[in-house]
């Protein structure tokens, strides 16, 4: 290369440089110059009423844009007057103007919004902590990712998002909130986006099942279904508002009636001392009685109602974190994380309430101080007769009166079954261990360790936790003994401790055709109401209530007792005549 040439040539690459550097510079310049723009139009972007970027905007007749929601909240509250104004200019129109989406403003909202989520995320924050949703791209420490693909299949950091931004080919994918869980979103047996909802089967489906196994089906996109299934959530809010509402109602009825209850019982008891400290020595016995039958039966009906409010404080809790959780999910974007989860939260609302319930709210131990003012007037010997009315009425005295209607207690019913191996030699067991029969004959069983080799008794295979109802029938010539036991009641040997209501680990209801009787710990109590062939028996373990109810066209209350159960309880029989039997009945 000649001298000349060579200084031609060198002067040439000097002024390319130059000019791809001023390129450069220019470039540099109009980038921070769009990026000042973006920063700047931002804030044009701004619903005037919250102040947030633009969500579906709209565009009224004065030339402002809202948020629809904004802008309907404001005119909602104008419907009276029947003139709506602008919340900006206060320009008026008459009547309410249609609103429609402008399409354009919210393209350029969506954008913005994208390009301002990847500028505003955080290098300090950008490595994975607990809960975060690692980058399926990134290799050795995982960075944080920030939006998922349905259709890479893929969450993405920062760094590795920008091509979904920038390269043609990726800019129709469709973008979302980050998920751990994107396979949920595929089809596993055709490997496609789910994005159509059989309402035949209630579940997700992609396209290509709704051509094959789902052909003949009930199918609507996600979208549809998710706006179906919103108005069932707030009407879901609504329900469990409104349950909230008078569950408080019945805490405050039951403060009011226990603090009633308070100050009737030490009315009562001081009424007790005064009559009592003009009585004759003889009758201070009596005195100390009465005061422990009072407070006895302050103490449990306090207890009771202390029990309840502790539960219904804690269907309150459960109820308002259901409305959180309900409020959360009407927020999400992500249809199929809703409807998934909808069906979850909707499954789980049939948690059971607790028993319907009747606050009496002026508790009183009139009749207790009424009887003591009679029992004055009379001589020493009628004391100890009329001493017999005072448990009564202390009895009589209940802030929580039970339920008794059929349907009350159905709610609580639970699906028993005799359990074989501790069933009496002579016992058959039919119809799904739902019956039993006592035979005159012995069966060729084992002896198996749990079974009761001399009185004909069996108990139940499930055991009675919280509250359970369950009914029986057997035939009116009969007698048998329907009752229920611990475990732990021995089953060998003629003792009490093998009888079901002869000892402290059974309690049991007598039926015969001429009487019933309760039996536990070896004593008796007649009860002088009719006999019934149908037999219901409701327990509530953690209260310590056991009751047994005639079930006919209406129910009646048999006998009720209150204790506290220290274990699990069975249900079980005692079969006292050759060819007798019991039926487990359904909830019919």
């Amino acid at each position: 290369m000649s001298s000349s040439t060579h200084v031609l040539y060198h002067n040439t690459q000097e002024v390319l440089t130059s000019e791809l550097t001023l390129n450069d510079t220019i470039t540099c310049e109009f980038r921070k110059m769009a990026e000042a723009s973006i920063s700047v139009d931002q804030d044009q972007f701004l619903c005037p009423v919250c102040l947030d970027l633009l969500k579906d905007p709209v565009t009224i007749h004065c030339g402002h844009s809202f948020c629809k929601v904004c802008i309907n909240g404001c005119w909602d509250q104008e419907d009276q007057s029947g003139v709506y104004s602008c919340p900006q200019c206060r320009d008026t129109f008459t009547p309410r103007p249609v609103l429609h989406r402008n399409n354009i403003l919210a393209e350029v909202v969506e954008k913005l919004k994208k390009k301002t989520e990847v500028q505003a995320a955080s290098p300090a924050h950008c490595y994975t902590g607990p809960g975060d949703v690692a980058c399926d791209f990134c290799t050795g420490r995982k960075h944080k990712a920030i939006k998922s693909c349905l259709v890479c299949l893929a969450s993405f950091c920062i760094t590795h998002l920008k091509p979904h931004y920038e390269v043609p080919a990726f800019l129709k994918h469709e973008l979302v909130e980050t998920s751990g869980n994107i396979q949920k979103k595929i089809c596993s047996q055709h490997n496609k986006l789910v994005e159509i909802y059989c309402r035949t089967d209630q579940r997700c489906i992609c396209v290509l099942c709704s051509m094959h196994e789902h052909k003949d089906h009930n199918t609507v996109s996600t979208a549809t279904e998710r706006n179906q299934k919103q108005s069932e959530l707030k009407e879901e809010q609504r329900k469990s508002q409104q349950r909230i509402q008078e569950k408080q109602k019945k805490v405050q009825e039951l403060k009011q009636a226990a603090n009633n209850l308070k100050l009737s019982a030490q009315t009562a008891v001081e009424d007790n001392d005064r009559i009592f400290n003009e009585l004759i020595s003889s009758m201070e016995k009596k005195r100390s009685e009465v005061t422990e039958l009072i407070r006895a039966q302050e103490k449990a009906e306090l207890s009771r109602a202390e029990r309840l409010l502790e539960q219904l404080e804690q269907e309150i809790a459960d109820l308002q974190r259901r409305v959180t959780e309900l409020e959360q999910l009407s927020h999400t974007h992500d249809h199929i994380h809703f409807l998934q989860t909808f069906q979850f939260l909707c499954a789980a609302s049939g948690c059971k309430d607790s028993p319907s319930i009747i606050v009496s709210q002026h508790p009183s131990f009139y009749g207790v101080g009424k009887s003591l003012s009679d029992m004055k007037k009379r001589l020493e010997e009628f004391c100890e007769e009329d001493f017999i009315k005072i448990p009564e009425h202390a009895a009589g005295v209940q802030m929580i009166l039970p339920s008794q209607t059929r349907e009350d207690l159905l709610q609580y019913f639970c699906t028993l079954t005799l359990d074989p191996n501790t069933g009496h030699r002579s016992f058959i067991l039919s119809e799904k261990n739902t019956v039993v029969t006592r035979n005159k004959k012995f069966q060729r069983i084992s002896n198996h360790p749990e079974r009761f080799d001399s009185y004909a008794q069996v108990l139940s295979k499930e055991s009675l936790c919280g509250r359970c109802y369950w009914e029986v029938e057997w035939k009116s010539e009969d007698k048998v003994f329907v009752s229920v036991s611990y475990k732990e009641i021995n089953r060998k040997g003629w003792g009490n401790d093998c009888m079901f209501g002869h000892n402290n680990q059974s309690w049991s209801l007598m039926c015969s055709s001429s009487t019933l009787s309760f039996w536990h710990n070896n004593s008796e109590t007649v009860l002088d109401v009719p006999s019934s062939s149908r037999i219901g028996v409701y327990v509530d373990h953690s209260a310590g209530t056991l009751s047994f109810y005639s079930v006919s066209d209406t129910m009646k209350l048999l006998h009720r007792v209150h204790t506290t159960f220290t274990q699990p309880l069975y249900a079980g029989f005692w079969i006292w005549d050759s060819e007798s039997s019991v039926r487990l009945c359904d909830a019919k």
